[in-house]
């Protein structure tokens, strides 16, 4: 691995550490404290709090994902380079897993602490609301894919620079207060898949689903931004070679 793919998957295992430690960590074991009042609005806070600030952190090194659905997304986006797919995944997986496997250190470190899904995802009777398999997909593939399409747009050219932290942090923090009564939600496969391992096999057996539907909303939108979001050189470049034919 060359220098600079050590940087930026460095950066994205930090990134994606963060986000997972911190927002889950929120849900886990503040959450659990009703005296304390975070509710579902304070974790929904909480994960859009750690993307604006790792956004700011390692950005500007990574372009920071951390989220496999984010790169797979930005790479259909053309955004991201085929060569950085992979080693991107594999570092946010494993910076999720380690954020909970911290994450579960600590909190079972308070005597009569149980697991209680562990902020984990699902659908049927582990959806917080009941929701079913159906609701569950289309809800993880909607938001997604909206997610996507607020990334790639607050990032195109002719947005404003150096602010797409913000709106993008905001739409994590809407996202979560629509659908953690549904999926709790993932929109993040690594983020799923890190809670999962210390949840029980019942939550890993259902992490096809945070996979797919992240995977498949932001392709579908890296697919329509893509197209909206044109560069605009490109577009000058096409109205001069009409105006030459005419």
């Amino acid at each position: 691995m060359d220098h600079d793919t050590m940087r930026r998957t460095t950066a994205e295992f930090f990134g994606t550490f963060w986000l997972t430690f911190g927002g889950c960590g929120a849900a886990v074991l503040s959450a659990a404290f009703p005296e304390l009042g975070i509710g579902f609005l304070g974790v929904a806070f909480a994960f859009g709090f750690t993307v604006l600030t790792m956004a700011y952190a390692v950005g500007h090194i990574s372009g920071g994902h951390f989220n496999p659905a984010v790169t797979l997304g930005l790479w259909s986006a053309g955004r991201c380079a085929s060569r950085h797919v992979l080693p991107y995944v594999i570092a946010q997986v494993v910076g999720a897993t380690v954020a909970a496997f911290a994450l579960y250190t600590i909190a079972s470190g308070k005597a009569g602490w149980v697991p209680n899904g562990f902020a984990s995802n699902g659908y049927g009777e582990l959806s917080p609301g009941k929701y079913g398999l159906a609701a569950c997909l289309l809800t993880e593939v909607l938001t997604t894919f909206i997610f996507l399409f607020i990334i790639v747009g607050t990032t195109s050219k002719g947005a404003a620079a150096g602010f797409a932290g913000i709106p993008i942090g905001f739409a994590l923090v809407l996202i979560h207060l629509i659908s953690i009564p549904v999926t709790n939600t993932s929109v993040n496969p690594a983020r799923s898949t890190g809670p999962a391992l210390f949840a029980g096999p019942d939550y890993i057996a259902q992490l096809w689903l945070f996979w797919l539907a992240p995977i498949t909303g932001a392709i579908a939108a890296g697919v329509v931004g893509r197209w909206l979001y044109e560069p605009a050189d490109m577009v000058e470049t096409r109205v001069l070679e009409r105006g030459a034919e005419i």
